[in-house]
């Protein structure tokens, strides 16, 4: 067998693929029909697959890479962690010093009253523990029927089995029975989509409105947390507008609900800021965070607690009866510390604040200027296009266009590297971009637009859906 270094030829790794490694969210016969794409090695913003082709990243692996590829900083620490302590678990009263350290610099991180923390080895399984952990927090105030969980269509939480539930996808509560008892979804802030005649303002306030109206549904006394992401990321970036975020932490505040807010994608330097929170003025009860914590680099996970759920749970909760085997695992902990460090040692964020984000929301705008994108939108270092066959309507195209995945197809054609979401196509390009990469992601963007119009031009599918 081929060491990694001097890798196997192209097809026989596709073969091998093919025969053995069940991928995710993949239509396993149609990818190995073609074969896989083979990725070897990467550095900065960029990435070689096994023919030798160069790739910019526009979506940071999965939203996570934040410091982009190859910092041997991450590498080194994880060496270091792993020759003095690889591995111990943090059940049964123990615990070791890069996970005390991590949950202390988070603490002081996060805001509000965020601290205290509760590792897991992903978002999904952050989730998941955030569904036990505000149950457990009403029942040890003698509320145990205080247990519904809503949340929002097309959000996404994960693929674990409640995460999955707590996630408004329908491609996926087909898959599996779900969504578990006890979650329920409302509408979501997409103005773009689903607002109609209404102001981004009226519409704001009248989706927030759906979750009291929701609790009243339910009733209060059986509703234990709403659970949202600052920006929905997976179901297409959908920036809420002003108006929302607001209303929905008054009802929050009057109805007695928790609040968790999903910063898997939104965290540490994301929207320029340390957190999306504080762009949104936000005061979550639990915040979930995950991939940028580590820049990908090793899998963690978190929820991070306020002082007030997690003194219920020290004072009356005993034991939870909830964990992970690598819940704060030693090496992937003191990758995070060092991640931590140089975001803030090398003025990442504030980089991304004054710099890099608005040269890339300028740039980005002017994606709008093209016959097939109705709207090109902006939070930080996370940005959407909408496609459509018409701008004045905003209208989305017939389901038979595929134009998503067209234009994505483009994209990798032309070296870059960017996500479909039905008509949407984003990117959540790593922190460390430069103003000349933002050029030529943007120009590389252009060039997939123009050649994906042309395909729809052709072949009559400039047309809407009915």
């Amino acid at each position: 067998m081929a060491t990694l270094d001097n890798h196997l030829p192209t097809n026989e790794l596709q073969a091998l693929d093919a025969a053995h490694h069940i991928h995710p969210f993949s239509d396993r016969a149609a990818m190995n029909a073609k074969g896989a794409r083979v990725i070897t090695r990467a550095d900065g913003l960029y990435l070689w697959d096994s023919e030798g082709e160069k790739l910019l990243d526009g979506m940071a692996g999965l939203w996570c890479v934040n410091l982009g590829y190859g910092r041997q900083e991450l590498v080194d620490a994880a060496a270091r962690q792993m020759s003095q302590l690889p591995y111990y678990n943090t059940f049964f009263q123990t615990t070791h010093p890069p996970a005390v350290m991590l949950s202390a610099r988070l603490a002081e991180l996060a805001p509000g009253t965020l601290n205290h923390v509760f590792f897991a080895g992903s978002g999904s399984e952050a989730n998941d523990t955030n569904v036990r952990m505000v149950r457990h927090y009403w029942a040890s105030l003698g509320q145990p029927d205080k247990k519904t969980i809503i949340a929002r269509k097309n959000g996404y939480h994960g693929s674990t089995l409640a995460a999955a539930s707590l996630g408004g996808m329908s491609a996926m509560h087909e898959q599996g029975g779900l969504p578990i008892l006890d979650i329920t979804h409302i509408d979501q802030p997409y103005w773009w989509g689903e607002g109609g005649d209404n102001s981004p303002a009226e519409f704001g306030l009248a989706r927030a409105r759906a979750l009291e109206t929701e609790i009243e549904r339910i009733g209060a006394d059986k509703v234990a947390a709403f659970i949202a992401e600052p920006v929905q990321g997976a179901g297409g970036v959908i920036i809420p507008p002003e108006t929302y975020w607001p209303e929905i932490q008054r009802i929050c505040r009057a109805h007695d609900i928790l609040l968790i807010v999903d910063e898997v994608i939104t965290g540490f330097g994301r929207t320029g800021n340390w957190f999306a929170s504080e762009v949104f003025n936000i005061t979550p009860d639990i915040m979930t965070i995950a991939k940028g914590l580590t820049s990908g680099y090793l899998p963690i996970g978190a929820s991070v607690v306020s002082d007030k759920v997690a003194n219920v749970l020290s004072e009356k909760g005993g034991d939870f009866h909830h964990g992970y085997t690598y819940s704060g695992h030693p090496a992937a902990c003191a990758v995070a510390l060092e991640n931590l460090r140089l975001i803030e040692e090398e003025h990442v964020i504030e980089t991304v604040a004054t710099k890099t984000a608005p040269y890339l929301k300028e740039k980005w705008q002017s994606l709008s200027d093209h016959p097939l994108v109705g709207e090109a939108r902006i939070c930080g270092m996370m940005a959407a296009i909408e496609l459509t066959p018409d701008k004045a309507a905003r209208a989305r195209f017939s389901d038979d266009s595929n134009v998503g995945i067209t234009c994505r197809n483009f994209c990798f054609d032309n070296g870059l590297i960017m996500r479909s979401v039905g008509d949407v196509m984003v990117i959540s390009p790593p922190l460390n971009i430069s103003t000349s990469q933002i050029n030529e992601l943007v120009g590389l963007a252009f060039k997939s637009l123009d050649m994906t119009l042309d395909v729809l031009t052709k072949g009559g599918l400039m047309k809407s859906a009915a």
